[in-house]
């Protein structure tokens, strides 16, 4: 069982699928935290590093989120603070739209907290850390330099550190801030998970194998270039297609369950093309369920 330290923000949000219903339903998600939640259900040792507030919906996302596994150790509390929230909506094509209220979410104060500097030395004794840009864009400079100082400092102790090029243009100013701060991330990562829609949206390449090339060439040590329904390409520039076709319900997360079933087939020593694999078959039961994290209905897609 690996012990993994997860960094970033999660949220209520609000789920339509136009396909099915017009009523709105309240649960929770956020790239990292649903990555956070596979790797529970793997059978990983996973800490959630973020911060929540000290309301009721704070409340309610700490009890659903021990419910799944996850240690909450390093989940601080800003007083006084509130969760961010998102609603989406999927199409007939299960297709996504977002709408974010984080402004005042209290994951952006997570590494100015006062009890932030004993969580990251508690995160540093972890076997692996995973972060994603988002991770990184909700928080101010002081916080982002803070997360890849942990990530530089895990880095060259040997662990495993993961880094997912998870782009919301939203969060940032331009993409060359976004860039600035996505290659810092790149030094900092042994394994780096980019999307290559989301490096062609940030203006850098339009080829996987470039993209792969050049996140090695920045300091990752090993990449798996995200390629959506046509799989991935490897750092070898190996393509691994996924097992099938399939017509999703609803593409939410399944980025987030490749990074978690790549990452645990990883740190059991899998080679990558196979892990790569698990990653697809895990993205691949996702999207034929609604919602970012879907109940357990099939136990065999995390058997192994």
């Amino acid at each position: 069982m690996a012990r993994i330290v997860i960094i970033g923000e999660g949220m209520l949000e609000l789920r339509r699928s136009m396909a099915a219903s017009s009523e709105w339903q309240l649960g929770y998600g956020g790239d990292t935290l649903n990555t956070a939640i596979h790797l529970a259900r793997l059978g990983d040792g996973v800490r959630y590093f973020t911060a929540l507030g000290d309301d009721a919906f704070s409340e309610d996302l700490r009890a659903q989120w021990q419910a799944e596994g996850i240690d909450l150790t390093l989940t601080l509390t800003a007083a006084g603070g509130t969760p961010g929230l998102y609603a989406i909506k999927t199409d007939g094509d299960g297709e996504r739209t977002f709408s974010y209220w984080r402004g005042e979410s209290a994951a952006r104060q997570m590494f100015a907290l006062p009890d932030a500097a004993a969580a990251a030395a508690t995160a540093a004794d972890a076997d692996m850390l995973a972060f994603s840009l988002i991770s990184l864009a909700i928080l101010p400079d002081a916080g982002r330099t803070a997360l890849l100082a942990l990530a530089a400092a895990m880095r060259q102790a040997g662990k495993c550190v993961a880094f997912d090029g998870n782009y919301r243009p939203r969060l940032w100013g331009d993409a060359a801030e976004v860039r600035l701060w996505r290659d810092r991330a790149i030094a900092c990562c042994t394994i780096g998970l980019p999307t290559l829609e989301d490096e062609i949206l940030m203006g850098d390449d339009a080829s996987a194998t470039r993209t792969a090339a050049r996140w090695r060439a920045g300091g990752a040590g090993e990449v798996v270039v995200k390629l959506g329904e046509e799989g991935c390409v490897l750092s070898d520039g190996t393509i691994v297609p996924p097992p099938a076709r399939l017509r999703p319900v609803d593409t939410s997360g399944a980025g987030d369950a490749f990074n978690a079933a790549y990452l645990h087939a990883r740190a059991l020593g899998v080679a990558p093309a196979s892990a790569a694999l698990a990653g697809h078959r895990l993205a691949g039961w996702v999207v034929m369920r609604s919602g970012a994290v879907p109940p357990i209905d099939d136990a065999q897609v995390y058997a192994g």
